[in-house]
């Protein structure tokens, strides 16, 4: 037992991945090809596919947020965790990167339960709520621009029904929430987020220690 959370070593980290993530050949080849990219720090790390994973199974979730796609990982492996009338619609502005997202999704074939919309989150989004979108969505994962983390809470609480999860990543920021230095604008508002959010009655929280930091919002 122990009333706080362990400190991961890069060998206890292989140990937990080794014994506990599924990783399809797909998804490592997903992996791989990302890493290649300048932006590969972007990419959410394997356990936290597996949690979302995870996530969505618990939740028998069939409609889904994808909110900030990069290469496509955390679309995958919601939508291969779908049943087969599922949907992921994933929302982000690169068509650079979303054609990388696009092959492993074909090579997964999930890519007919994702719906990629190429547009700011905040127009898909609203254009979702005005077609009468309200309560009808199981998940959201936000890991987009972090100055609208908020916008996009908003609309996800929306959207989703009540008993639904949101997904919040990079809540810790790399641990630079704590540098009182670091006023940098997605610092702020990542700041911000947390401590608004901690108030927030609409919905219960955890925030989890995997990756770069998770919170889970359950909206009652």
């Amino acid at each position: 037992m122990s009333n706080s959370t362990i400190g991961l070593s890069e060998d206890l980290r292989k140990y937990l991945l080794g014994v506990s993530c599924r990783e399809s050949k797909t998804l490592k080849g997903l992996r791989k090809e990302t890493f290649q990219l300048k932006e590969a720090q972007m990419q959410i790390s394997p356990e936290q596919g597996s949690f979302l994973a995870f996530l969505v199974k618990v939740l028998r979730a069939k409609m889904t947020l994808d909110i900030g796609v990069f290469t496509g990982y955390s679309s995958l492996v919601v939508a291969d965790a779908l049943p087969s009338n599922g949907r992921v619609i994933a929302c982000d502005t690169s068509a650079e990167w979303t054609n990388i997202a696009r092959k492993y999704w074909k090579v997964a074939r999930v890519n007919n339960k994702i719906q990629l919309e190429l547009a700011p989150a905040i127009k898909t989004l609203d254009k979702l709520i005005e077609n009468g979108g309200q309560g009808t969505f199981d998940f959201s994962f936000i890991d987009a621009d972090k100055i609208n983390y908020q916008n996009y809470f908003e609309r996800s609480l929306i959207l989703l029904r009540p008993g639904g999860v949101i997904a919040i990543d990079n809540v810790l920021w790399g641990g630079k929430v704590l540098d009182k230095q670091d006023n940098e604008p997605a610092t702020r508002a990542i700041r911000k987020f947390n401590e608004k959010l901690k108030g927030d009655d609409r919905v219960l929280i955890s925030m989890v220690p995997i990756g770069d930091g998770l919170t889970l919002a359950f909206k009652k």
